[in-house]
């Protein structure tokens, strides 16, 4: 094989042809762990007897029951000899953060398209970033056995989606391959016969560059994941960018200007979804290193003889922010197991070491904390993962970060898609008008619209439920951020009071009853309440403060009706996004493990309306 370079040059540059490194990029619920799982049965990857649970990839709790991947993992298999490293990407914006991390690890990409919804929105997030890398693209369009496939269309979908994202020549003379993810089949023609997944194996191992470089160089490794476990520390993820690790070696990490020295403790690198340690790895290997007690992601791990530093990441700012602060509440202490400002801090801080697009700020106050991130999702996500771990705390309203571009305020925008069924599009249309949305594009899919906008990040607070009631639940809607534009004016916000308790104590049917009328409650019967949570929305505007602990007075005469069944309406349940949603800026959500709880910032009564006259 001949190369424009001197036989010098070639000594340098090495190939590893016994391996590969890729990413896959796809949409929620295109089937990306699905196919994931399917190569690794395929690549004898289990024992015959081995039980494997379906998506092996969505590994926490959390990504199983909303069928999200939100973390980037590695997986690896072996095919004829060769070793093929997957890494998963979050195909939501709110992880962008992980995303651009994980590109950085590997040479190729496949994208993974739906044969009947085509390339959306959160795709071309992903997409955009690795043709900017220079990777190499393998389209997979899955689902083929859908009755409903429109293979055709959404080949040319995808190809106009890569000139709009300015792809070179080279990328957009992609190589094309059709799945049925579930059945294990991969094609290179639709018509074609094949019953198992070669044709994509064959693909991937001619297609995907392989990894080469300085084998012998000193050593050069970009940290882009960190791993926490609870008997070894810090577990540190990377590609070795040049050179060869050893077990046990001394090596040098350097964070901007600082370097320090450390030994490794254990080596590893991925076999299946195993980490499976070793004594070396070399150029291109995807490895796990644990020992480096001070490593950060976007540190390089360098010989300590030559420390050269790799280019840092960049890393797309946080978009939202809200306040956790520590429980106070007359209930506080009585569900969680983590409940002072010590626990909920160590948490916070435990948490942006490895999750980069988050940050936390101290505030004015001790017990409390500002909390960054991507968006709600990315938000809701670290709330109810604390909640789980046993934590209690209270968060207030999300609010958007403003940013200064020559001289003008600009807030962060989004970039929203929106299927729909065309009878619901008049109601979508007036909701997001309301919210200062601009439509940008709209075209029609058999019996669905495509409506795309760009909308202030703050006009999708408390979008998602509206727009599920007003589409009955048939509309699809993603988002990815677009950029910052300048100050779009007021954004009403919830146009309905609270019903607050004005006092401790236990619910009771009759009182509730009695309510039913004022609004919409949130409370059942038999439900302990304190001064100043609130138990439902009043249908006018203002706060009302209400008792529904009220009992019915015992008397020894007799009504006609008195002896009626109470009939109570189904009280409204939040969920965390919901809630956080609803709130105003003068209330918080109280979250402990067994309960999500809204309430007043001032749960004193006199109080809070001595601030009301005062404002």
């Amino acid at each position: 094989m001949s190369h424009p370079f001197s036989f010098e040059q070639e000594e340098l540059l090495m190939k590893r042809e016994d391996l590969r490194n890729i990413a896959i990029i796809a949409h929620v619920d295109h089937g990306k762990t699905t196919l994931v799982d399917a190569m690794l049965k395929q690549s004898g990857i289990f024992r015959a007897n081995e039980q494997v649970v379906e998506r092996v990839m969505d590994s926490n709790d959390l990504e199983r029951e909303r069928g999200i991947t939100i973390l980037a993992k590695n997986t690896a298999l072996m095919y004829k000899n060769i070793k093929i490293n997957i890494v998963d990407t979050p195909g939501h914006a709110d992880f962008g953060g992980e995303v651009e991390r994980v590109l950085n690890m590997v040479d190729g990409v496949l994208l993974l398209v739906d044969a009947f919804e085509g390339p959306m929105p959160q795709t071309k997030y992903v997409l955009r970033k690795a043709l900017a890398q220079k990777l190499k693209p393998i389209v997979v369009i899955n689902k083929i056995d859908r009755p409903d496939q429109r293979v055709n269309d959404v080949l040319d979908e995808v190809l106009e989606l890569f000139i709009e994202l300015d792809a070179n020549d080279e990328q957009l003379d992609f190589p094309v391959v059709y799945t049925a993810a579930r059945d294990g089949i991969a094609k290179l023609k639709m018509e074609d016969e094949n019953q198992d997944l070669g044709p994509l194996f064959e693909l991937l191992v001619s297609n995907i560059p392989a990894p080469q470089g300085d084998i012998d160089g000193p050593l050069q490794i970009m940290v882009t994941t960190l791993d926490y476990d609870e008997y070894v520390g810090r577990v540190a993820i990377g590609r070795v960018i040049r050179g060869r690790i050893y077990n046990g070696q001394t090596v040098a990490v350097i964070n901007g200007d600082t370097e320090t020295k450390n030994k490794i403790g254990r080596l590893y690198t991925y076999q299946g979804l195993k980490r499976t340690e070793v004594k070396e790895a070399a150029l291109g290997d995807i490895i796990a290193v644990t020992g480096l007690d001070s490593v950060n992601i976007g540190d390089t791990i360098a010989d300590p003889e030559k420390p050269e530093a790799l280019p840092a990441i960049n890393i797309d700012e946080p978009t939202l922010s809200m306040v956790f602060s520590v429980n106070n509440s007359p209930f506080a202490g009585r569900e969680g197991q983590f409940v002072t400002s010590r626990h909920v801090r160590d948490r916070l801080f435990k948490e942006v070491e490895t999750n980069v697009s988050m940050r936390v700020n101290e505030t004015d106050s001790p017990d409390a904390l500002e909390v960054a991130g991507r968006g709600e999702l990315h938000l809701s996500i670290l709330i109810e993962t604390m909640r789980r771990e046993g934590y209690e705390f209270q968060v207030g309203k999300p609010k958007v970060i403003f940013k200064e571009v020559n001289g003008k305020q600009c807030e962060p925008m989004e970039y929203l898609t929106i299927d729909v069924p065309q009878e619901f599009m008049g109601a979508v249309m007036e909701s997001l008008g309301t919210r200062k949305a601009e439509l940008v594009n709209m075209t029609e899919l058999a019996g669905y619209l495509r409506m795309e906008f760009t909308i202030p990040a703050r006009g999708l607070i408390g979008f998602r439920s509206e727009f599920l009631t007003n589409t009955k639940g048939n509309g699809i809607m993603h988002h990815v951020f677009h950029g910052y534009a300048p100050h779009k004016g007021d954004i009403p916000g919830r146009t309905r009071g609270a019903l607050v308790a004005f006092e401790n104590g236990e619910t009771t049917g009759y009182g509730i009853h009695s309510l039913q009328d004022r609004g919409t409650m949130f409370v059942v019967p038999g439900q302990a309440v304190y001064e100043g949570m609130i138990v439902g929305e009043n249908n006018r505007e203002m706060d009302m403060d209400i008792n529904p602990c009220k009992k019915k007075h015992v008397t020894n005469m007799r009504s006609s009706a008195s002896d009626e069944a109470i009939r109570l309406t189904p009280p409204r349940i939040f969920s965390l996004e919901q809630a956080l949603e609803w709130i105003n800026d003068d209330e918080l959500l109280e979250v402990t493990p067994k309960s999500l709880r809204l309430r007043k910032m001032v749960l004193d009564r006199q109080t809070r309306g001595r601030e009301r006259k005062n404002a």
